[in-house]
């Protein structure tokens, strides 16, 4: 799934070039690096990748070896269970025994054989059962970045190497909520990763979701053909915003999940950034700059200049954030919610340019 528009990284991540395309210093874009993470577990003719039109250009220059058939498109960006939903009846069509994989092209994930094996092992059971799983991450600390899933089974739960069932799911908790979670043992991050068979999923969209599902109505006539794009343009015009949790995961009594152990992050904004995706000096500071810097009297602040060869000088901050760009300066509070505000005042008509 490569279709957002990585919003709560602006200003670096843009309408025009979003985040799943930006590389942060490892020399690859997030969704190269997803791509290479599923070659050798997947066979490359069997990955699909779903994103809006307007990135489609995009798409074929970062994955040059991507099949065009391989390479669905939206017309509008309306959260993931629509997305999932176009992707399943395509594959459906090709191959009705298909076993989905589903996974956002935005994560860090370090340990790429454990990964890989437990992906494998989701497969195998997806393959002998119903069940709708999902990967959730043991976790390692109480992170407010991140949804949690709670699991029937006790505190044993991130011990196990088989499916727990799901008992609910919860959105992003405070701070002592979190440790409240971490203290029982029976709570995982939530990963927004799936797997299952297409024909289960497609069943429980139908049911849950009929008034998405029966937008796609005639998807058997025309996906594959030359009309797929006229006719998913008329699916989208009346499409619902609603993602794969909210529309099916938390209503569904057949929701799993797989416990995963290997290193990962959902890296959604410039906190996550901050926490994960960064070395920090003796100061704690996260710098990233293509010219010269100087810094004086900075703490725990994140400071991403890529505005050519330019001097930067910051000087007595303390948990802030410095972003610079071409066209955009932005400094303000490492705080996820006053970057929100600043984000929702640019969605005004004089600053679309900015967008």
């Amino acid at each position: 799934m490569a279709g957002g528009i990585g919003s709560r990284f602006w200003p670096v991540s843009r309408a025009a070039r979003p985040k799943q395309f930006l590389d942060f210093g490892s020399g690859q874009s997030f969704l190269q690096a997803t791509y290479q993470r599923f070659e050798g577990l997947i066979p490359a003719e069997n990955i699909i990748v779903v994103t809006l039109v307007q990135y489609r250009e995009l798409v074929k220059e970062e994955l040059p070896s991507l099949p065009e058939e391989n390479l669905l498109c939206e017309p509008y960006n309306r959260n993931t269970a629509p997305c999932l939903a176009y992707a399943t009846y395509v594959l459906l069509k090709r191959d009705p025994q298909a076993i989905i994989v589903a996974t956002p092209s935005d994560h860090l994930i370090v340990g790429l054989e454990m990964f890989r094996e437990t992906v494998r092992k989701a497969l195998g059971y997806a393959s002998t059962t119903e069940s709708l799983i999902t990967l959730g991450i043991v976790p390692t600390r109480a992170d407010t970045n991140f949804g949690y899933i709670q699991v029937k089974g006790g505190k044993t739960g991130s011990s196990q190497d088989k499916p727990l069932k799901v008992k609910t799911f919860v959105e992003k908790p405070d701070a002592a909520l979190a440790q409240v979670f971490i203290g029982s043992g029976e709570f995982f991050w939530n990963s927004g990763m799936f797997v299952w068979k297409a024909s289960v999923i497609r069943s429980e969209m139908e049911r849950y979701l009929p008034q998405m599902t029966n937008l796609f109505k005639g998807w058997d006539k025309y996906l594959g053909t030359s009309n797929e794009a006229a006719f998913i343009e008329r699916v989208y015009a009346d499409m619902m915003r609603v993602s794969i949790d909210i529309g099916v995961m938390e209503r569904t009594d057949n929701a799993w999940l797989f416990p995963a152990a290997f290193t990962w992050a959902d890296i959604g904004n410039w906190e996550s950034f901050y926490d994960n995706l960064s070395d920090k000096d003796e100061d704690g500071n996260s710098v990233k700059t293509s010219g010269k810097l100087l810094l004086q009297e900075d703490k725990n602040s994140v400071i991403y200049s890529g505005a050519g060869n330019k001097l930067v000088v910051v000087k007595g901050l303390e948990d802030y954030i410095v972003i610079d760009t071409d066209d955009i300066l932005m400094i303000c509070p490492r705080d996820d919610n006053k970057i929100k505000e600043v984000i929702s005042q640019i969605g005004m008509p004089e600053y679309e340019e900015y967008r």
